[in-house]
């Protein structure tokens, strides 16, 4: 089965083992998960499954149900698939023709997607430090405070190349927004796992901020 699931970090932690060695973790509370549709376009050999993470909050006003945050159309790809609670996020995965004969619309995806000793990639999005300038952005040192340097200290220095080619290249490093962007870690080792509490304790920081959506996937380096 491809193993991937969708949680909330809930922050940072210590641990100790049987020495007495400290192990510095991230709580992640995963799942559970519906499969709500499975796809499959012959032509390009794409084979992925739709799932739903947690459940929208349900309003009832004058007769006339609504989900938060959800539009009817939202709401009916979760009435055709047969389920009955819709989810408030949706996301999709590519699996692969041996994975995609075992799950089952409706199948419900929790904690035992992965066990202790189990390495995985995270990916979330790192918290947003608004715009910054090019020492913080891009670890630029910055201008000496003697030998000449006046009115900028802090600056990123020349960005263009003269009368050719007379433009900035794509890439450049300048400042700009800072943070905010999608981001994925590597190759981290579920240290323990909490199955009453749906709860992974993972080796190390991820991206993102407290109770950010984080995604945890088979670690694709170790498992080649």
């Amino acid at each position: 089965m491809a193993r991937m699931i969708l949680g909330r970090k809930l922050g940072m932690t210590q641990i100790f083992d049987a020495n007495g060695k400290v192990t510095p973790v991230t709580v992640v509370q995963v799942g559970p998960m519906v499969v709500v549709a499975k796809r499959h376009l012959p032509a390009q050999g794409y084979f992925g499954i739709k799932v739903g993470f947690e459940p929208a909050k349900r309003q009832e006003k004058d007769g006339d149900v609504r989900f938060r945050g959800l539009t009817r159309a939202d709401v009916g790809v979760f009435t055709a698939a047969g389920i009955d609670a819709p989810c408030r996020i949706l996301r999709e995965f590519r699996v692969t023709e041996a994975e995609f004969a075992t799950f089952e619309v409706g199948q419900t995806l929790d904690h035992t997607m992965f066990a202790e000793g189990n390495f995985v990639d995270v990916t979330g999005t790192s918290r947003g430090r608004g715009f910054a300038g090019v020492m913080k952005r891009h670890n630029f040192a910055g201008f000496g405070n003697s030998h000449g340097a006046h009115e900028s200290f802090r600056g990123g220095g020349s960005v263009g190349s003269s009368a050719f080619p007379a433009r900035v290249f794509p890439g450049k490093k300048m400042p700009g927004q800072y943070g905010n962007a999608r981001s994925t870690v590597q190759n981290l080792r579920i240290v323990r796992v909490i199955a009453e509490d749906n709860l992974y304790l993972i080796k190390g920081a991820i991206p993102g901020s407290k109770s950010g959506l984080v995604s945890v996937r088979v670690a694709v380096k170790k498992s080649r």
